[in-house]
């Protein structure tokens, strides 16, 4: 889920977007390597000096899912290097009720500090209020709480923003192959999620600044298991496709199954948040898989950082602006073939 778009497009912060390596002190990479990023840690001025020791209370749901271990990972990587920092995770929670008794506890702990993940940013906006009127700041992450008062600074992706970016991809390869009254299909995630609708939206309103459209969409639900069922369905249904936008790359392992059993070569797929698979099949160039538009789990690193600044009173060093900015909206990169290698460092595993 994102922000309002006045304030998602406040600030873009991603691989291309100035001042990112400012936050970033340690390297974004889902199995950290051995050695911090040393042009980051040089870049980012005051901000990569130890300052004041805090303690970083973390939550997130679950990880059953590539993504969202991922985000869990990035959190504690980043958190290890800096030696400042205290990190106390929870464990993730299999529900909304369960997330919010931990958050609890860190409150009661009087962390400096929470950066939360929330399984579902309706539920859990009451804790985090609980959080904010006790005086400790809240890094909200990706999915929003519903009352702006329950945190300090909000960082995700731009789930629109995913949908225009695909939709603008396969128009030009579609205008390059010369492809006329293209057969476009669309793999959504869950259909009741906001953040779907935002994607869906994104990738109908690209396609129509082309003149183009969605002759076909199902719905699968973020996993490997509904990806290759819905993908079934879809491939059964329509004997010809010329292109198809994945929403998810987890859910997408299933859709590749669905088309290889199928034996089905005719078009082309683009991919959704950039998974290390599916980034490895885009760099072989040997399958359908063209292209992933990022949504990369490395944004929980950067919430990390963020936290740290924030606890310790500091803003970002290359911002001319003494605090913190109060929301940051990551890039929705296009990685293809000619681009995959400087991206191979935020896939993630499904």
């Amino acid at each position: 889920m994102s922000v309002p778009e006045t304030s998602r497009r406040r600030l873009l912060f991603g691989s291309t977007a100035i001042g990112a390596s400012a936050v970033l002190t340690g390297c974004l990479a889902n199995t950290p390597p051995q050695q911090e990023n040393q042009a980051a840690v040089a870049a980012g001025g005051d901000n990569a000096s130890p300052g004041k020791h805090v303690t970083i209370g973390f939550s997130a749901p679950a990880a059953d899912h590539g993504w969202m271990a991922a985000m869990t990972t990035y959190a504690r990587a980043q958190a290890e290097k800096l030696p400042d920092v205290t990190f106390r995770p929870t464990e993730g929670g299999s529900d909304v009720s369960q997330q919010i008794a931990q958050v609890e506890t860190l409150i009661n702990a009087k962390v400096d500090v929470l950066v939360v993940l929330p399984a579902d940013g309706k539920a859990m906006t009451d804790v985090a209020l609980r959080a904010t009127r006790a005086g400790i700041p809240v890094v909200n992450v990706d999915r929003v709480f519903d009352s702006p008062d329950a945190y300090r600074v909000w960082i995700g992706g731009d789930n629109y923003g995913m949908g225009v970016n695909a939709a603008d991809y396969i128009a030009t390869e579609l205008r390059k192959a010369d492809v006329a009254n293209p057969i476009i299909a669309e793999i959504a995630g869950t259909d009741s999620l906001p953040l779907t609708q935002e994607r869906s939206a994104g990738f109908r309103d690209g396609l129509a600044r082309h003149g183009l459209k969605v002759t076909r969409r199902v719905a699968a639900e973020f996993t490997a298991e509904t990806g290759e069922r819905q993908a079934t369905n879809l491939l059964q249904a329509a004997s010809h496709l010329d292109a198809v936008w994945n929403h998810d790359d987890d859910q997408g392992i299933g859709v590749v199954s669905a088309v290889e059993a199928a034996g089905r070569e005719e078009f082309f797929m683009v991919g959704g948040a950039g998974s290390r698979q599916m980034m490895d099949r885009i760099k072989a160039g040997n399958g359908v898989m063209r292209a992933t538009v990022l949504y990369s789990p490395s944004m929980c690193s950067s919430a990390i950082s963020l936290a740290r600044l924030l606890a310790q009173a500091r803003g970002v060093s290359d911002l001319a602006e003494h605090e913190v900015p109060r929301s940051v909206t990551t890039y929705s990169a296009v990685v293809t073939r000619d681009n995959v290698d400087q991206y191979l460092d935020v896939g993630f595993a499904s």
